[in-house]
Formats: structure tokens, sequence, C-alpha cells
């Protein structure tokens, strides 16, 4: 892969963003679903937000673009739109600046073995800006400690049992190369429309990995109750059949509260980060028409 260029990853970088929230993703924030303290539009002014920090990803540091990015998104939106979307695009994207030989996944497998402790603290800080719901506190290396000595890949590592995002740091994005993308890249040389295979990638996602969202604030039990209905819906056929789109009707309900206890906010970061490896690897601007006019 050659290296990318800065207009072309803040383009891919915010069409990720865009694409995730204007699919219909059950549980989650949409066109024509708010939740009580965040609405539609707070994530689409997040998704134009992230351009100029993803704009200068080749050049920053990792921890760098992921303050960055949520500072600006905070002083335009009140709450946590992006902080996981955020971390995971972060090194994505500047893998994808920097090139590889053999591919994007060895150019960001590169990146993370670079990760500093200046990541760390730099990171640490834009997770106490965003200040998201269900954090709790960890006996080592709290988010909330001043001095940080660690690098970042390191410190993810500490994490990676309780939160799927951080586990991606650890796995060279297993998730999200191995699942999210050979899953949307299947559906689309298949014909489907764009906005229904970013659903049945969320469902396929969500189905084999427990939302770390719903984990933190309900506990694994019900988290895994969660993923077990994802699967029963894909059994009926997901996104992609009359009977099945019924059953992601009956599933949104199922999971939605006035709390949003049950939301599936991680899964919603993975495919955010499945959505710009698929732009980079499989589409690009030139076939960004195409793309739009299968929506």
């Amino acid at each position: 892969m050659k290296s990318i260029e800065p207009n072309t990853i803040a383009w891919a970088a915010q069409t990720a963003c865009l694409f995730e929230i204007n699919a219909e993703k059950p549980g989650n924030v949409t066109r024509i679903k708010d939740f009580t303290d965040s609405c539609y539009e707070d994530f689409m002014v997040s998704a134009v937000a992230i351009g100029p920090a993803f704009l200068n990803a080749t050049e920053a540091s990792v921890g760098e673009t992921i303050l960055r990015a949520v500072r600006d998104t905070r002083r335009l939106v009140g709450t946590n739109t992006n902080l996981g979307i955020v971390i995971l695009l972060a090194p994505l994207a500047k893998a994808a600046g920097k090139g590889h030989p053999k591919g994007l996944r060895a150019a960001v497998t590169k990146v993370l073995d670079e990760l500093t402790v200046n990541d760390s603290r730099t990171a640490y800080e834009a997770i106490r800006i965003a200040a998201p719901a269900g954090l709790g506190k960890v006996e080592r290396y709290d988010v909330q400690e001043a001095e940080i000595d660690i690098t970042l890949r390191e410190a993810m590592m500490l994490a990676q049992d309780r939160d799927t995002v951080a586990r991606e740091y650890i796995t060279c994005f297993q998730t999200t190369f191995e699942l999210g993308y050979s899953a949307m890249r299947r559906f689309w040389e298949e014909g489907y429309r764009v906005s229904d295979s970013i659903v049945q990638t969320f469902l396929t996602i969500l189905a084999q990995e427990p939302d770390a969202l719903i984990a933190r604030k309900k506990g694994m039990v019900i988290a895994e109750q969660v993923s077990e209905m994802a699967g029963q819906v894909l059994e009926k056929g997901g996104a992609f059949s009359p009977q099945g789109q019924e059953e992601l009707r009956k599933f949104d309900h199922a999971i939605r509260d006035e709390k949003h206890r049950l939301n599936p906010g991680t899964t919603a970061d993975l495919i955010a980060a499945t959505l710009f490896v698929f732009l980079i690897e499989h589409i690009m601007p030139e076939s960004f028409t195409e793309l739009i006019r299968r929506w």
C-alpha cells in the first residue's frame, strides 16, 4: 500500500463517522432516534469536527491526534460522541499516511509497536475531557492519575480484558480487519445496499463480540444476552431480508430505554473503524459516486 495523502485520510475519517451515524443501527442514535443526552446532529457535527486533527494525523503522534480530535469535538458538542471512534481511527490514520508494502494492517502494526509514554499521557487527557459513561476505576494506571509511565499500547494491554477498543490495539485491529472489514467488503461485492451492509456488519460484530459499553453499564451477562439477540436477528436474515428487518425492529425496541443502558456503543465505534478501512482499502474518493448511488 502506498502512503495516502492527508486530504484523503481526513476525508475517510469524516466519511466513516458520517456513514456510521446515518445507518439505522439498533440501539444507537440514528437520524430518527435520539438519546436524552445526545442527538443525531451532535454526531454529525462531531464527524466534521475531527477533520483538522486527521488532516495532520500522519505527522502528529497517535496521542496528539486523539487529544486534538476530542478537544475540537468538545468545543462544539456538549457530550461524548466519538472518543472510542477517535481512539480507533488515530493509529489507522497514521498508518494510512505512512503506507506499507504489505498493506494497511501491516502499517498499523508498525504504528502500534512505536507508541510512546507521551501517547499514553495525551490519550489519557483526552479521555478525561470526553468523560465517557460507565468508565469506572481501576487499581493501576487509572485514567484520573496524573503520572503515567507506560506506553499507550501497554496501557491498552491492561484494559484489553474489559474494553474491546483497547483489545484492538493489542491484536492489531483483529475485529476491525478480520470481522468488520471482511464482512463489509463481502456485502459490497455481493451487491447489497451500503446502508444495509453497515447494519449487517454491525450485527455480525455484535453477535460475536459482546459490547464493552453494555458490559460496563450492565455486566457481561447482559452484554452476552444482547449479543445472542443480535445473532438471532442474523439467523432471520438481518438487514437483508423482510423477516430479518422485522426482527431487527423488535431488537431495536428491546434494547432501547430512556437511559440507553443497552446501547451497543462500542460496536458502533468498531463500525466507524471498519468503514475507515473499507474506504481506504477498497473505495477511495474516485469510487465514491458508486458508493453513494448504492446507499
